[in-house]
């Protein structure tokens, strides 16, 4: 699940302690490749589309969609669909990731290195969407606007559809879908919406040109792109109900917070699941509804796999299994979706858990649109009980092996591995090692002895010592030298444990998180924003979390109490024997400050081909960040956390926001060099586009902040041009 951990911030100490030499992947000696994974189709010449493959049977593949019982409805038919023309990037920005193979790359290149100085606030509009009543504490907008002609489409915290015109900021229409403040999860946001046009569509159709957002009310809702006006052919007046199939309606504990993901006219969606709660939680079932109409067209219910649409009258999808509160990426030639998957619904517990879970749980899953069959699946973690659910979108691109070109698709995960797979098969273009995992905790005879470790590249440090307790305060540099003494650990994959603390390092923020990569294709250079820091937790015995009171969300009727607080500090978990008590960030009580060192999170630049480091920098200052929520207002590079990713550009740079000292920069994509940077007016926990109106290039971002990240909140949605 979504993890923005609250975290701050640094002091002026830090500045002298975080700068040195680059961190690079360490070389490593091949291996042959991961065992079971099938065989690769042949390869494509250099350039050409890959073929639509047929699905790939594998041993451990979940059984296949079987013919729905009585009473069941039957899944509307998508396979005598052929793949569409995709819109292209450059003068738009039609998907959320830039592309349809979510690159986040801009072929533009007016800016650049040498004029990039001369970047202008060209306009400014805001939303009017700012948080009140149950809401104050809770917003946290994450929002990439789309751009295509000359319109800018968006949503704000609340999934309030916007239209802007794209080179002055003029709002041209809305659409409030009135959300309610109790349906808000973890935090107000809404990453995204899709874009649509339907086949053979004509000028001036109604909804011929559409927008498709999902909702914290879990609503899937189609909008006219011209008018804003709801689509009367999609569902019941433009609106499909998320919540058939899903059992009774809770407030906030099912909801939508990504953009869906459209391949072959199929809108493909999941949700996020609020964490931490029960065992007994929301199914996390993906679900396909055709573009046009709404009509379900099919189910994967990865509990109940013969189940493959609206389950019987009285009956649920399967509850507490994995989610995908993430965005998924499409393939439209090869009818593929890709799906990043979480962990089950109580994340530090796993011994009831059922083997269908634990074989998808934290897995990219690659399913056919056209039979809603699962074709392949690629586990990142195994018997996951850290919460290393895959946030990053993947990005796919014709991969350049020594062969030729392979399709393939990139992923990044928390923990910081990142995996090049071919798309088609699932297959490791590069050996993925199993290496021995840590031993004992409370369920020493259930976790996974081996974990999987990519050797083409990992974000991950070093494991921690004792000198990396470091502490604003000598006070704080003793508390936390002795916490460490104290607590249980031994590197990645430290298990739970009740009796004390554990450090889980990295934490549940990453490594890479939903900001996902960017990739230069033409460069042949990933660049990555990612956290480094850990969090401090511990499993309470049910006895225990009975006297704290911590009860699940179905019976809390006020959640004031939730109010800034990070996710796991202090969930539940009813059905297990614990709940977890989760210091995100690892805090030291006396000023606020991580315990330890700095860089806490910086930007990295990869070779492609290879996953050899280029560069590796600290992504954010001490400006807005000190002990006590203090700012110093120091502006020197020290590497905070950070939330929201990368932009490519041609003209050779890279810009990101994301860091908390609220500042978007502009960096030199050979060096990482920041050339530019401006303030935002508020934190800038989202992505930055780019496109292109009457010849001119502009830059576009919401700078929305985040109660997690404890940035100042806003509703701005800020355009940047040349004079």
């Amino acid at each position: 699940m979504l993890k923005a951990t609250k975290i701050i911030p640094l002091g002026a100490i830090a500045c002298v302690l975080v700068f040195g030499p680059p961190v690079s992947a360490q070389d490593a000696p091949a291996v042959p490749p991961a065992q079971n994974a099938p065989a690769a189709p042949p390869l494509q010449a250099p350039g050409a589309a890959p073929e639509a493959a047929p699905p790939i049977e594998q041993q451990d593949a979940a059984p296949g969609v079987q013919t729905p019982s009585p009473g069941v409805q039957i899944p509307t038919a998508a396979a005598a669909r052929p793949p569409a023309v995709q819109p292209e990037v450059g003068a738009d920005w039609p998907f959320y990731g830039g592309d349809e193979h979510a690159t986040r790359y801009s072929p533009l290149s007016q800016i650049t290195r040498d004029n990039v100085g001369q970047l202008r606030k060209v306009w400014t509009y805001r939303t009017g969407d700012m948080p009140t009543g149950s809401a104050e504490g809770k917003y946290a907008p994450e929002t990439t606007p789309l751009k295509v002609g000359n319109r800018l489409y968006l949503c704000s915290a609340m999934n309030i559809l916007i239209s802007l015109d794209a080179a002055t900021g003029q709002e041209q229409w809305r659409y409030d879908p009135q959300v309610d403040n109790a349906a808000i999860p973890y935090g107000a946001s809404c990453r995204g919406v899709s874009y649509y046009r339907a086949p053979d569509a004509s000028a001036g159709q109604a909804c011929g040109t559409r927008i498709i957002e999902a909702t914290l009310d879990a609503r899937l809702i189609a909008v006219d792109a011209e008018s804003g006006e709801p689509c009367a052919d999609f569902g019941p007046n433009g609106t499909v109900d998320l919540w058939q199939g899903i059992g009774k309606k809770v407030p906030g504990w099912y909801a939508v917070t990504a953009p869906p993901t459209i391949v072959r006219g199929i809108i493909v969606t999941g949700a996020q699941v609020k964490d931490g709660e029960a065992e007994d939680a929301p199914s996390g079932v993906i679900r396909g509804f055709d573009a046009m109409t709404g009509a379900l067209a099919w189910a994967w219910d990865l509990g109940n796999p013969a189940l493959t649409g609206l389950p019987p009258e009285g009956e649920t999808y399967t509850r507490g299994t994995p989610n995908m509160w993430t965005v998924a990426a499409g393939d439209e030639q090869l009818g593929y979706v890709y799906l990043p998957m979480g962990n089950s619904s109580v994340d530090y517990w796993g011994g009831n858990r059922s083997e269908a879970e634990n074989e998808y749980a934290t897995s990219l899953v690659a399913i056919d649109v056209t039979t809603g069959k699962p074709v392949w699946h690629f586990q990142t973690v195994h018997r996951d009980v850290w919460d290393y659910d895959l946030g990053s979108q993947p990005t796919l691109l014709d991969f350049p092996a020594d062969g030729g070109p392979v399709p393939a698709l990139v992923l990044a995960s928390k923990q910081g591995d990142i995996y090049v797979l071919d798309r088609r098969t699932g297959e490791s273009l590069f050996p993925v090692d199993e290496v021995e995992a840590p031993s004992g905790g409370v369920e020493a005879d259930w976790i996974s002895k081996t974990q999987p470790r990519s050797r083409y590249h990992s974000l991950a440090f070093p494991r921690l010592e004792e000198k990396d307790m470091w502490g604003m305060t000598p006070l704080d540099q003793l508390w936390c030298r002795i916490q460490f003494r104290r607590a249980s650990y031994d590197g990645i994959y430290t298990p739970p444990t009740a009796d004390r603390h554990y450090i889980q390092y990295p934490s549940y923020n990453g490594g890479a998180d939903w900001g996902s990569i960017a990739i230069d294709r033409e460069r042949g250079i990933i660049i990555s924003n990612y956290n480094n820091i850990p969090n401090f937790n511990r499993l309470l015995p049910r006895e225990e979390a009975e006297r704290r009171n911590l009860s699940p969300i179905y019976e809390r009727n006020d959640r004031s109490d939730e109010e800034g607080r990070a996710e796991g500090e202090g969930d539940p978990q009813i059905g297990a024997p614990y709940a977890i008590d989760v210091n995100a960030g690892w805090r030291a009580p006396f000023t606020g400050m991580p315990c330890t060192e700095p860089p806490y999170g910086g930007i990295r630049a990869i070779d492609l081909k290879t996953g050899e480091t280029l560069w590796n920098h600290p992504l954010g200052t001490a400006r807005r960040n000190g002990p006590f929520g203090l700012p110093t207002y120091i502006n020197v590079q020290i590497g905070t956390p950070n939330n929201g990713g990368p932009l490519i550009t041609a003209g050779g740079l890279v810009f990101i926001a994301a860091a908390t000292d609220d500042l978007i920069r502009a960096m030199d994509i050979k060096t990482g060099e920041v050339v530019w940077e401006d303030v935002l007016p508020a934190g800038g926990q989202a992505n930055p586009i780019s496109y292109e109106v009457d010849g001119k290039q502009y830059i576009g971002f919401m700078a929305g902040g985040h109660h997690f990240m404890e940035t100042p909140i806003g509703d701005y949605v800020i355009s940047y041009a040349l004079p």
